[in-house]
């Protein structure tokens, strides 16, 4: 079993960046795939980037390609998001998750808040 706690979020300026980390507990933490999502009031949750359990395989949702950037150290049991060129369009409350390979996101963090201001 995978205990998750997201940070870093907080209030910034559109156009500024932001790095979230999702500490984890639990000895298995590098077997098992790593997934941010967020949610904004109103709206549906989307995945808006996940990483694989070695951190060689990322893959990020249309709207922040080219601006988040996922990685993970699994010496620290961390993964990260860092968020740059930010968007008021951003603002949600961003979840990590976690599941084994070919399995669901079994496990969730409690999420942190992030807004852009424009």
């Amino acid at each position: 079993q995978v205990q998750l706690v997201e940070s870093g979020g907080g209030l910034v300026q559109a156009g500024g960046s932001l790095r979230l980390s999702c500490a984890a507990s639990g000895r298995t933490f590098s077997s098992y795939n790593i997934g941010w999502f967020r949610q904004a009031p109103g709206k549906a949750r989307e995945l808006v980037a996940a990483i694989n359990w070695s951190g060689g395989s990322a893959a990020y949702a249309d709207s922040v390609k080219g601006r988040f950037t996922i990685s993970r150290d699994n010496a620290k049991n961390t993964v990260y998001l860092q968020m740059n060129s930010l968007k008021p369009e951003d603002t949600a409350v961003y979840y990590c998750a976690g599941g084994l390979p070919r399995d669901d996101y079994d496990y969730w963090g409690r999420g942190t808040q992030v807004t852009v201001s424009s």
